[in-house]
């Protein structure tokens, strides 16, 4: 039930992508201003993601699982009603405010679940993240080639009812929480400091890597999220634990996680497009959008088969070595990648190869976490990695798109990105694997007899953390 709301909500983010050349035209808006479709529904994720997750740890999991569904049914609802540029921004950003689905629902499995069920369990509910948008590409071109384009929000909406009736019938309330207050302030902080990175790092190729807007958000985030971190570490309740955070598995983790968002990211920027491009290039085979998204929809299956073995794994050898594992995994699928790019059976096995590794990194990650806080931050702390996921999706967007824009061909007065191109990102999603593996060397070893996940079932709280009621 859990893994399904965490599909549903992470469809959202390939919901658009078949009609996003589309949207001036049917909302009557310059292309730059219909863009915001997209980069609203990214803003809000970052923001709600580890928010939601602090409110679940302190009045309810389930509960805070149920009213991120019903923002994003309301979402859904507001962009199937719409027909101007507001109202879609609106409903899209509320989508993005469902985000914390995820790591809500791996909280939930850690709070109820026995020790021998949560591994595989976690694992399946942390992939739902690449499942979703694995099996969204297909299903949204397919919606969009075939009906009106509402229906891609009505049918967003439907699934979303399914999943919050789903949650209140199966689903119970987690007994453990932190209480206390919530961190009002360091909420704002961080909000800003997000929003303003995030901004600079999504927008920075239409309004100029080195323009005075750019650089200056850039300069604000530093400047906004250091004065955050140093307000985070001096009030007695914070919004994140940064002591908790600043553990070496815990640090480790996350920053591995950025890289591995930027390895899984690449695979989606480039495929869809050597698909679609024309055959004329040389490289591009000339399919169309529904085709890309069936080429892409193996992988979705494949990082829901390899859940269980990667749970497997970490339990037999602990989630560090499967996270190692499915970083090397990803590096391959990459390789193949650049030497196998002629015909769509190489990029249905490159996706499949790469699904695999990212359904292992996938897997492990939420176990690593779990193995190094109490379990009254685990929401918080699931939703902190999942937002370094996203951080790490965020920078592969524009480092890709520069990349793709500088290195182009010309053919019938258009540019088009070279075959070099495509070559380079795949080079680079290679090299963030690699750099993921060499970061996650560094986490601590599972100590013998101590499984990853039951760990701090039985470990004290962090000082200065609340205590659990």
């Amino acid at each position: 039930m859990l893994a399904f709301a965490g599909i549903v909500v992470s469809l959202m983010q390939t919901l658009v992508i078949p009609i996003v050349p589309d949207l001036p035209r049917l909302l009557d808006a310059p292309a730059s201003d219909t863009a915001w479709a997209v980069t609203a529904t990214l803003l809000a994720a970052a923001v709600a993601t580890p928010v939601v997750g602090r409110l679940g740890d302190m009045f309810g999991k389930r509960r805070m699982l149920l009213v991120s569904i019903v923002l994003l049914v309301t979402g859904s609802v507001v962009c199937a009603l719409s027909d101007a540029l507001v109202p879609m921004i609106v409903g899209r950003a509320l989508q993005g405010l469902a985000s914390g689905v995820v790591p809500l629902g791996i909280s939930i499995m850690r709070d109820e679940l026995p020790a021998e069920r949560l591994a595989g369990s976690t694992a399946l509910m942390s992939a739902s993240l690449g499942v979703g948008g694995a099996l969204g590409l297909p299903t949204a071109a397919l919606i969009a080639d075939n009906f009106d384009w509402h229906v891609l929000f009505w049918a967003s909406a439907a699934m979303g009812v399914i999943a919050f009736a789903l949650v209140v019938s199966f689903v119970p309330e987690s007994k453990v929480r932190t209480g206390g207050r919530f961190d009002l302030v360091g909420a704002l902080g961080m909000a800003t400091g997000l929003v303003c990175l995030l901004l600079a790092i999504s927008k920075g190729a239409d309004w100029g890597w080195t323009s005075g807007t750019t650089l200056g958000l850039f300069a604000a985030a530093v400047l906004v999220l250091l004065a955050w971190g140093v307000f985070e570490m001096r009030t007695s309740q914070p919004l994140v634990d940064l002591r908790t955070t600043a553990r070496r598995q815990v640090l480790v983790t996350n920053l591995a996680s950025i890289a591995i968002g930027f390895s899984m990211f690449a695979m989606s920027l480039v495929l869809p497009q050597l698909l679609q491009l024309p055959e004329r290039t040389g490289y591009g085979l000339g399919r169309s959008l529904l085709t890309a998204g069936l080429v892409m929809a193996p992988s979705g299956l494949v990082m829901m088969a390899t859940a269980p073995v990667s749970a497997a794994v970490s339990k037999a050898k602990g989630p560090k070595v499967t996270l190692m594992i499915g970083a090397v995994i990803v590096a391959c699928g990459y390789g193949l990648n650049i030497v196998l790019m002629s015909e769509v059976w190489h990029l249905v096995m490159v996706s499949c190869v790469i699904g695999a590794g990212i359904g292992f990194t996938y897997g492990s990650m939420p176990a690593l976490i779990m193995g190094a806080v109490p379990a009254s931050e685990t929401a918080a702390a699931n939703s902190l990695n999942t937002l370094m996921r996203s951080i790490g999706t965020s920078v592969a967007s524009a480092i890709a798109g520069v990349v793709l824009s500088q290195m182009t061909i010309s053919l019938g007065g258009y540019a088009l990105p070279s075959e070099s191109g495509f070559k380079t990102v795949m080079a680079l999603g290679a090299g963030a694997a690699l750099l993921a593996f060499a970061i996650a060397s560094f986490i601590p070893g599972r100590r013998p007899g101590v499984t990853a996940v039951s760990a701090p079932a039985a470990a004290e709280p962090a000082a200065g953390a609340p205590s659990v009621k």
